[in-house]
């Protein structure tokens, strides 16, 4: 709650290259110049940013690191409450996606701050771009969890998904991750890898799962990467009218495969291979039927 006599200050949440710092926005550059303190991921590579754009650090920047978010937000909230204009960055791209920002902005929301957007750069839209994919509907994964129970569950969600998916991945897990989603989605999952986007050695490399887990393990490419992995529909085949099949269809085709001793996943890929359907549609009557 605000004290009478505070005075609201305003949050920036400002979009920064995600490679090539020509990408600044004169926008951005703008907000960076004028702002009374600079929350940033990392203080070297803002200092390197700002450096760039011939804009004085001075005493401005305060580190919110992922790890310590929580910690720091007080000081910065402080300074809102004190009329001050903050701008907050991440390392690269949009923050919060994938990276720290959100307690920060839910605890400004709250106290009342405005909270405004200079949009920047972003590798999601730009990987979905490349992909060569329908843009028009997708959904963002991140980066996925290590290891367990709830890794299997998210690779099972993707491979579930209708829509493109994308995901965030480290160059030395690339290729296990892409083995996992073709292991999950089947070996026809089209999908496309985008690294070191608006860098000298941009690359994007599109094909079907398996071919990127040859491709990956062939190159071990380096640089972050961005993996768009097609929706469930794109494994259909062409021309087949999977309206004319039933739900009933569906089920009997997936007991019959359990009953041989498959395991429910590999029971939906081989009967959604084999009547044509989207993998998708098989995977919900799988859970439906229990």
């Amino acid at each position: 709650m605000k004290e009478t006599g505070e005075v609201p200050g305003t949050l920036l949440i400002v979009g920064t290259p995600i490679g090539n710092l020509g990408d600044l926005s004169p926008r951005a550059i703008q907000a960076l110049a004028e702002a009374d303190l600079l929350a940033c991921e990392d203080t070297r590579r803002t200092r390197k940013l700002l450096a760039h754009a011939g804009i004085p650090a001075a005493e401005r920047l305060v580190a919110i690191p992922a790890y310590d978010e929580w910690q720091r937000t007080g000081m910065i909230l402080e300074a809102l409450a004190a009329g001050k204009v903050v701008a907050l960055v991440s390392d690269a791209g949009m923050p919060l996606v994938s990276d720290p920002g959100r307690h920060l902005v839910e605890q400004a929301l709250e106290a009342g701050a405005s909270v405004r957007v200079v949009p920047g750069p972003s590798a999601v839209l730009g990987a979905l771009a490349l992909s060569g994919m329908a843009a028009d509907r997708f959904c963002f994964e991140g980066f996925l969890p290590r290891k367990g129970a709830e890794r299997r569950r998210r690779l099972e969600v993707i491979a579930a998904e209708e829509r493109p998916c994308i995901i965030f991945e480290a160059p030395g897990r690339l290729a296990s991750t892409l083995g996992e989603l073709a292991s999950v989605c089947g070996h026809s999952r089209r999908a496309a890898v985008s690294r070191e986007m608006t860098k000298i050695f941009e690359e994007t490399v599109r094909g079907s799962l398996p071919e990127l887990v040859a491709w990956a393990e062939e190159v071990k490419p380096r640089g972050e990467c961005t993996i768009v992995v097609g929706g469930g529909g794109a494994t259909e085949r062409p021309g087949a009218d999977v309206a004319d099949i039933d739900d009933e269809v569906i089920r009997a085709e997936l007991a019959l495969e359990v009953g041989r001793g498959a395991s429910r996943r590999d029971a939906v890929a081989t009967v959604a291979d084999h009547l044509g359907v989207a993998r998708g549609r098989v995977y919900r009557l799988m859970h439906v039927t229990g």
